[in-house]
């Protein structure tokens, strides 16, 4: 039984079309809607029917003379039939309250003889006051079957026996009349259905005409063409709403593939650049051995020599790391130790250790007093000295005049500028650009004689954006570079 079961369900799969399943779904509930109108509309139009129909009959009732009652007051002298205007189908009985009930068909000349209910029933409606009546109407079952629809009158009167008049007519022609208001219900029902099939498909094709464009869309977005975007004014709320949802999921897509290309572009350099960095001095290192191992061991002179390069060499190596360390921890989620910090102060407490890094050329401060800033002060230390140590590389050893001075910026004095200006050889326009660039260098003959790396400018520029600042360059050749870092200012 399962099995059968399962091959005939099978066989009527619900329609994978979008657009076919909205039009059977609204098929099926209009449908369903028509079924419900029209038998509230049977219930209704019969009882409305059937409830005139009994008004009628209690106003021809009303009018029945009461001789007709008497069992000799039906005829005229000389035989003649008193006639009453009541139609064929139309019965009249009398129910006394000793339990006769006589039929008034030889009067009526009705097609059917009167139905009957049981005494029970006649009783129970002798029981009412005059003035009242079991209802509007009662439906009796003739003993053929047939329906007939009652309504009854009480004749009693005070000390007189009394009796209910029973005036009944078949239901069948009221029958034909609501099925025949069926019927006109149900063809106008079905051409309904059929106009709207027919005005309804082309109305719901052009509402799935913007799900169709984003299917469209959605065909042609790959990992690499992620700059697609989905029409958002269509004219339908929900599908204008979709659309926006997948165009903030594609944008943070394409944000999120460019940073890993960015990433993985930058440790594909940063990969590059460090082995070539660590090449040379491996290289310097690897030549003094080979020399050493050579016989120049046994020469004193020739062995210090040979360990004080390699010495230098292993220094710009640990240096070169630390760097590299420093940087890939400014790459992630910078941990920053922040505190207030007076700027001021904390320069003029490295003043000692710039002078000596300086040697002998002149150092100028001018610094502003009062300017505080939430800062990690390590690292601000490690700014100036980045941007110190730069100078003192592109300066002349006797002649270089270094200025480090500290001002409130902009408009509402809200940033902390910091700059230091060298009277160096500047930096051609051309290189402008990259100085920040990891392992850059303008002059690698200096930087090579200084042990720079290249990535002191980088860090410098890690640390204040981490800051949320920035650092500046601006140089004109021959006359000196001068980098300015702003910092937000703490409010007082």
């Amino acid at each position: 039984m399962t099995a059968r079961t399962r091959r005939l369900t099978g066989r009527f799969h619900a329609p994978r079309s979008l657009r076919k399943q909205l039009l059977a779904a609204s098929l099926l509930i209009l449908s369903g809607l028509l079924i419900l109108i029209g038998t509230l509309q049977y219930v209704l139009m019969r009882n409305f029917i059937y409830s005139n129909r009994a008004e009628a009959m209690e106003t021809q009732i009303r009018s029945v003379p009461y001789e007709i009652f008497n069992s000799t007051g039906s005829r005229r002298p000389g035989g003649d039939r008193r006639p009453l205007l009541l139609d064929a189908h139309t019965t009249l009985a009398i129910y006394s309250q000793d339990g006769s009930f006589r039929d008034l068909q030889d009067e009526t000349l009705s097609a059917s003889p009167a139905p009957r209910m049981s005494s029970e029933a006649y009783n129970r409606l002798l029981m009412l006051p005059p003035d009242k009546r079991g209802g509007d109407y009662q439906l009796i079952t003739a003993g053929d079957g047939s329906e007939h629809l009652a309504v009854f009158m009480n004749l009693g009167r005070p000390g007189a026996a009394r009796m209910l008049l029973q005036m009944t007519v078949e239901t069948g022609p009221l029958r034909d009349v609501i099925l025949q208001q069926l019927l006109i219900f149900g063809a106008l029902s079905v051409a309904a259905l059929l106009a709207g099939l027919l005005l309804y498909l082309p109305a719901l094709r052009k509402t799935l005409v913007p799900l169709s464009n984003m299917g469209r869309s959605a065909q042609i977005i790959d990992a690499g063409n992620l700059n697609v975007r989905f029409p958002e004014e269509q004219g339908q709320l929900e599908i204008d709403q979709l659309a926006q949802s997948f165009n903030g999921m594609l944008e943070r897509l394409e944000i999120s593939f460019k940073n890993e290309r960015e990433a993985k572009e930058q440790m594909r350099r940063f990969a590059a650049d460090a082995s070539h960095e660590l090449r040379t001095p491996l290289t310097s290192i690897y030549g003094f051995l080979e020399v050493l191992l050579r016989g120049a061991a046994d020469n004193r002179e020739q062995l210090y020599s040979a360990l004080n390069s390699m010495h230098g060499e292993a220094k710009r190596i640990n240096k070169l790391v630390e760097d590299l360390l420093l940087l890939a921890r400014m790459d992630g989620a910078p941990r920053l130790r922040v505190k207030q910090v007076l700027l001021g102060e904390l320069i003029d407490d490295m003043q000692p250790q710039l002078r000596v890094l300086a040697g002998e050329r002149q150092v100028v401060f001018d610094l502003a007093c009062g300017i505080r800033c939430l800062v990690d002060p390590d690292q601000i230390r490690q700014v100036l000295l980045n941007l110190f140590h730069n100078a003192v590389q592109h300066t002349d050893a006797a002649k270089g005049i270094i200025h480090i001075s500290l001002h409130a910026g902009g408009e509402l004095g809200e940033l902390a500028k910091l700059t230091v200006k060298d009277n160096g050889s500047g930096i051609s326009a051309e290189h402008l650009p990259y100085v920040f660039d990891r392992f850059y260098r303008s002059d690698s003959s200096r930087t090579r004689k200084y042990g720079g790396s290249g990535l002191g400018l980088s860090i410098t520029r890690s640390i204040a954006e981490a800051h949320q600042g920035e650092v500046t360059v601006s140089s004109t050749p021959g006359e000196g570079a001068a980098f300015k870092v702003s910092l937000p200012c703490s409010p007082d």
